[in-house]
């Protein structure tokens, strides 16, 4: 059996604009306050990877064009549309409004673990990842729909949020 690596052109990527014109999948992310930059871009690279049709970066999130961005996103911001909001609370009751389920991955009472989460067919969903230090806001999880639990064994509290997103979006993937 042969583990050869194969080349990036042996992958059969799309390119940038192929990713904007495909079909949606009815997933955006929705970022709350992620004070890292390089953090933003590994949502871009992983939003590009699981095929998210949106990021809405929401209060002190780093926008693109940014060095840190690019660096850890290596290009995803040019695939992945994004929108910059001000406040996180407005950016889900607009997405509520266009028909999203809004979903926050935090530790709440209630909280559904997500190795026991299925995502229902043709629903839409908003994905909402918080700040590095204070998670999600509280007013943000009031108003979810649906609150995700990523189930941990170990003595830390939380993951880092670029891996939470990557654990996530597994599960909301097409």
């Amino acid at each position: 059996m042969s583990h050869r690596k194969l080349l990036n052109s042996e992958l059969g990527r799309i390119s940038p604009e192929q990713y904007r014109r495909r079909q949606p999948g009815g997933v955006v992310v929705v970022l709350d306050n992620i004070r890292s930059a390089h953090n933003v871009g590994s949502v871009f690279r992983t939003a590009d990877a699981f095929g998210i049709d949106k990021i809405y970066l929401c209060g002190i999130c780093a926008c693109p064009p940014s060095a840190e961005i690019h660096k850890s996103a290596l290009g995803a911001e040019q695939s992945v549309e994004w929108e910059h909001c001000a406040d996180t609370l407005e950016a889900v009751e607009r997405l509520r409004a266009q028909g999203y389920t809004l979903v926050s991955v935090e530790q709440t009472e209630g909280a559904v673990s997500l190795e026991d989460f299925v995502r229902r067919e043709g629903a839409r969903y908003a994905v909402v990842f918080g700040n590095e230090v204070d998670g999600v806001q509280q007013s943000v999880a009031d108003a979810s729909d649906l609150v995700l639990e990523i189930p941990q064994w170990g003595t830390k509290h939380s993951l880092n949020v670029s891996v939470a997103v990557g654990v996530v979006l597994w599960h909301f993937r097409p």
